[in-house]
């Protein structure tokens, strides 16, 4: 419920983008508007590969909890900015200037949320169940995408049009920081998952060059492999304001479409994850992908050929379907990769680098594209190709689920190939 709300507060902004850019950033060309807003949304992508770092680095040294309060009390400050600062019209160029800083603030708290909680997930978990556990923490991003997308339809048919652009999309803002409470009572009541053995061991901290020199390999195709799942969910968030702007339909309509892309993020999750505790991650993530990459196309053309909102729920449905249960399980994979006592800051650094570079170009550039190529189905060809890259780094990946490391490692002592068996915690913790 922590992850969900904050996850809620940093992606709120997605679904609001062509409001907030009326009242921050005004011009004659709302394409600039626009824009302009998009930038600052991506803005808040620079400083989470510091959150990740920083904030990972503590979570691996003091305790998954405490770094967990940190990132939260940090999201709601943010939040409280953005629900309060008057516009443009009001405080001239501050107010573009507080959103950017608090858009900066959000992402340092969002890129050092992210490794500490699905740590911590993936550690209260029995290892068997990693997967499943590992889903729900996907699953909360979900929830906070049908928040949001909840909070806009309500807001969308209590309010008119000009009421909207005026101060209703605030409101998505300051109910987020109105939560900030429960979110805190919350985490102050979870129990720590990094005992004190491997506090002292995480006490000696290692540099990015020594990461790399140790856990190369894992760093590089964990880059790959979360960079291949921020595109899409960018991709995803962006289809409210892609109806709006490319297909011209109902703001009502398309932000009741982004309730139906949280609801179906948070149930696609899960059995995603329970699958690969069972056959394995790899399977799982690389099957399923490719059925997303080859089937992106087809749903955007069937979306702008019939705009309508059973085709635009429809195709929603199709994409989460498509891409959330492997998902899921490719985040569990990229965590169990890297040993417990240098987790959060491993994650937290390949996560950060990968959302801070993709995650704030991704609606940007579709945009862009959308503009130059002239092609309304620009977002596919851009969504397959990245699935595709994310495919091949799967593939070339090693398997983690615990249940299928131990089965090969017995598999292999038998035959003779293994010459001395890995005990039960090193595969618990390693998944290697």
């Amino acid at each position: 419920m922590g992850n969900a709300l904050e996850v809620y507060d940093f992606t709120s902004y997605a679904y609001f983008a062509v409001m907030i850019g009326t009242a921050f950033f005004p011009t004659h060309d709302k394409f600039v508007s626009l824009i302009l807003s998009l930038a600052t949304f991506g803005i808040g992508f620079l400083s989470r590969p510091l959150g990740g770092i920083l904030i990972g680095a503590y979570a691996d040294r003091a305790g998954r909890r405490p770094a967990m309060m940190v990132s939260f009390i940090l999201m709601g400050v943010g939040s409280a900015a953005l629900a309060l600062t008057p516009g443009y019209a009001t405080i001239g160029i501050a107010a573009p200037l507080i959103i950017v800083v608090a858009r900066l603030v959000q992402g340092f708290a969002l890129g050092g949320e992210i490794a500490p909680a699905t740590a911590f997930m993936l550690e209260a978990a029995e290892p068997e169940r990693r997967g499943v556990f590992g889903g729900l923490q996907v699953a909360s991003q979900g929830l906070a995408t049908l928040a949001s997308g909840m909070i806009g339809l309500a807001l969308s048919i209590w309010l008119s049009t000009g009421q909207m652009y005026a101060w209703g999309w605030r409101v998505p803002f300051l109910i987020g920081t109105l939560i900030l409470p429960l979110g805190i009572f919350i985490r102050r009541s979870l129990p720590e998952t990094l005992h004190r053995t491997e506090q002292d061991d995480a006490n000696n901290t290692v540099s990015f060059a020594q990461l790399m020199t140790t856990h190369g390999r894992a760093v590089v195709l964990g880059f790959v492999i979360i960079s291949s799942l921020t595109i899409p969910f960018y991709v995803f968030a962006y289809i409210t304001t892609y109806a709006i702007t490319t297909l011209h339909m109902n703001t009502t309509v398309s932000l009741a479409a982004t309730a139906v892309l949280g609801f179906c993020n948070t149930i696609f999750a899960l059995p995603g994850g329970w699958l690969s505790d069972r056959i394995g991650r790899k399977p799982v993530m690389v099957t399923q992908r490719i059925v997303l990459a080859l089937c992106a196309y087809p749903l955007f053309m069937l979306l702008n050929v019939f705009p309508t909102a059973m085709t635009i729920f429809a195709v929603t449905i199709a994409l989460s379907f498509l891409n959330q249960p492997s998902g899921a399980v490719a985040l569990v994979a990229v965590t169990e990769s890297f040993p417990k006592n240098v987790r959060c800051a491993s994650l937290g650094t390949v996560y950060a680098l990968a959302v801070a570079i993709f995650g704030s170009t991704t609606q940007g550039i579709i945009a862009w594209l959308i503009k130059w190529t002239g092609d309304p189905l620009a977002p596919a060809w851009y969504l397959a190709v990245a699935v595709a890259l994310g495919v091949v780094a799967m593939a070339m990946s090693k398997e983690t689920a615990p249940r299928i490391v131990a089965r090969n490692l017995t598999s292999g002592a038998q035959s003779g190939e293994v010459g001395t068996p890995l005990d039960c915690a090193t595969i618990n913790e390693s998944g290697a």
